[in-house]
C-alpha cells in the first residue's frame, strides 16, 4: 500500500512558530532538534467538517510527552489550536484533512545532543493535508516484522516520540514481502502493534486487543474501547499471541490517519471468511457517526 498523491496539497501552506510558508519553502531550521536527533513528539489530528476530533485528548497526549522528555515553554493549548485554525483557514480546508502536529525541543546554539543547548524554547509545526482515509477498505494484509516494538525498559511508549525508525525498518520489511503494513511483536513475542496503527481481533463476537506495553496509549484505540461498551460489544486489553491474530473471526486496526480497517490477511493466513466482517464494519460506522459529531468546532 502506498499513498497516494493528492495534487490539491501543491499549494499547501505550513505553520512554524508563527509564520505560514509554501511547501515547498525550507523553514525548519538545521540547529532543530528534530533535525538533529528526531527530539520531538507529535500528534495526527484529523478534521471533519470544521471540527477536529478528541482534540483535547490529543493534546493532553502531547503535552505528556513533552513533559517526560522535559522540554522547556511548551506553548499552551490556545496557541496551539490557534495555530491549528490559522493553518486550516490559510489553507482552505475544511472536512477530509489530516494534520502532522508536531512540537520540538526547539532549534540549539550549537550542534549535539545535549538538552542544555536547547536555550530557546519549542518549535512547533503544523502541516495540514487533503488526506481521506489512507488505507484500503477492501482488506489489508500484514506481515510480521522481525523487528520488535521496544518496552520502558528501552524507550517507553507513553512518549509519543518522532524516533520512528523502528517503524520505518518494519514497513520496509512488510513491503519487501508485498504486505500492506508489518505487524510488531513485543520483546516478549506478543502482538504490539503494526508500524502505524492499533490492532483489535474480533474472537467470539468480542474484541480483544494488545495491552498497551509496547505501543502508545492509541487515541483511536480508547475510543473504540469506550464506544465498544457503550454499544454492548465487549471488550479486553490483554496479551494476545499471533497465533491467536491468526485464528480469530475479525482483525482490524486503527488510527486517525486510517480510521478503522479490516485485516483480511496476516502471514498469508487468511483472517476468518477473508473479508470484512459484520463485527469490523459495525465499529467503523459507529465510530465514524461519533467522529463526524463530536470534534472541538476550529472553523
Amino acid at each position: 500500500m502506498l499513498q497516494r498523491y493528492d495534487q490539491r496539497n501543491a499549494e499547501v501552506k505550513y505553520w512554524v512558530n508563527g509564520v505560514l510558508r509554501h511547501r515547498d519553502e525550507p523553514g525548519i531550521s538545521p540547529f532543530d532538534s528534530v533535525v538533529q536527533g528526531g527530539d520531538a513528539v507529535w500528534e495526527g489530528l484529523r478534521l471533519y467538517q470544521g471540527r477536529i476530533f478528541a482534540l483535547d485528548a490529543h493534546l493532553a497526549r502531547l503535552r505528556r510527552s513533552a513533559a517526560a522528555l522535559g522540554f522547556a515553554a511548551v506553548p499552551s493549548d490556545k496557541e496551539i489550536t490557534d495555530a491549528l485554525t490559522e493553518t486550516l483557514r490559510a489553507n482552505g480546508m475544511t472536512d477530509g484533512v489530516h494534520i502532522r502536529l508536531t512540537l520540538t525541543r526547539g532549534v540549539k546554539v550549537t550542534s549535539g545532543m545535549d538538552p542544555r543547548l536547547n536555550q530557546s524554547g519549542c518549535t512547533l509545526i503544523v502541516l495540514a493535508e487533503h488526506k481521506p482515509p489512507v488505507y484500503d477498505t477492501g482488506g489489508l494484509a500484514l506481515a510480521t516484522s522481525s523487528v520488535r516494538r521496544p518496552g520502558p525498559d528501552v524507550l517507553d511508549p507513553k512518549i509519543h516520540h518522532n524516533n520512528l525508525i523502528n517503524s520505518i525498518l518494519a514497513k520496509m520489511e512488510a513491503t519487501v514481502a508485498g504486505a500492506d503494513d508489518a505487524l510488531m511483536l513485543d520483546g516478549r513475542g506478543f502482538v504490539a502493534e503494526t508500524n502505524a496503527t492499533h490492532l483489535f481481533a474480533v474472537i467470539g463476537g468480542a474484541l480483544a486487543t494488545p495491552r498497551t506495553v509496547a505501543c502508545p496509549e492509541g487515541v483511536t484505540r480508547l475510543t473504540v474501547l469506550a464506544l465498544a461498551a457503550q454499544a454492548g460489544i465487549e471488550a479486553v486489553e490483554r496479551d494476545i499471541s499471533l497465533a491467536e491474530m491468526y485464528s480469530a473471526d475479525e482483525v482490524f486496526c486503527t488510527g486517525t490517519m486510517g480510521e478503522i480497517a479490516g485485516v483480511t490477511v496476516i502471514d498469508g493466513r487468511t483472517i476468518g471468511e477473508g473479508g470484512i466482517g459484520p463485527v469490523t464494519r459495525r465499529v467503523a460506522e459507529i465510530y465514524l457517526a461519533h467522529a463526524r459529531s463530536a470534534g472541538t468546532p476550529l472553523l
